[in-house]
């Protein structure tokens, strides 16, 4: 079986939710969901989190997962992105441990209402692809992108964002919409090698795993974390 790591990024700081990885939901921390999610996979073979938080590590591993060095603070700020995290990870395994997964599965605790399924099968579906880079979860989008303007700078004016793509893109019927999808934070799976050498999350083959939006849910504002307990206090019932 290949060696399928997943890496679930916690870092201590946040702004919007006060030690929000921390924060408990139907009796478990946001990270504590990931966690749980990876531990109940069948194709997960390795969980890690990355934090530079000692709280959060300590945590993480009574929960069942690794955490075998910290994060540097110079990668748990506001503005870093996924990616210097995810290579960090990565070769400090290689350096340390020679170890070098097939896959590697992100999981944000920012999503505790995932279902298990859904991680493996991406897993598959990337593997079953060996030309694509990376597979990312999606959903339908509800404002659709032909009904978007901004406002012209110059003019003042409504500006279509999609007249490139329709003369009236806002006059067509919902009906006659292009079906179009926007990432919802819930799953990736990527290759190693898109990381390291693509220095990408991604890369530009990116095979798409659809999801219904009603059952996505991704905590940013204390909003979505209240939305989010009500609906795992209902599917606890």
């Amino acid at each position: 079986m290949s060696s399928v790591l997943a890496v679930i990024p916690a870092r201590g700081g946040s702004k919007g939710i006060r030690r929000k990885n921390l924060v408990t939901l139907a009796g478990e921390s946001l990270v504590g969901h990931s966690i749980r999610h990876a531990l109940e996979s069948k194709r997960i073979t390795r969980i890690l989190v990355s934090t530079e938080d000692e709280e959060i590590a300590e945590a993480a591993v009574r929960m069942g997962a690794e955490v075998p060095f910290l994060r540097p603070m110079d990668l748990a700020l506001d503005h870093v992105l996924d990616l210097p995290v995810f290579k960090h990870v990565l070769a400090r395994l290689a350096d340390d441990e020679g170890y070098r997964p097939d896959t590697v599965v992100h999981l944000r605790p920012t999503a505790p209402l995932r279902r298990v399924g859904w991680v493996d099968a991406c897993v598959d579906l990337l593997e079953a692809n060996t030309t694509a880079d990376s597979v990312r979860s999606v959903s339908k989008v509800d404002q659709h992108p032909y009904r978007v303007f901004r406002i012209h700078p110059t003019t003042g004016l409504l500006d279509p964002l999609m007249k490139a793509e329709h003369p009236q893109p806002y006059l067509l019927r919902r009906q006659d919409l292009p079906p179009m999808y926007y990432y919802n934070c819930v799953i990736d799976v990527t290759r190693p090698s898109t990381i390291m050498e693509l220095d990408s999350m991604t890369g530009d083959r990116i095979l798409p795993y659809v999801m219904n939006a009603d059952e996505v849910f991704d905590i940013d504002t204390p909003r979505d974390l209240e939305f989010a307990r009500y609906m795992l206090e209902i599917k606890a019932q």
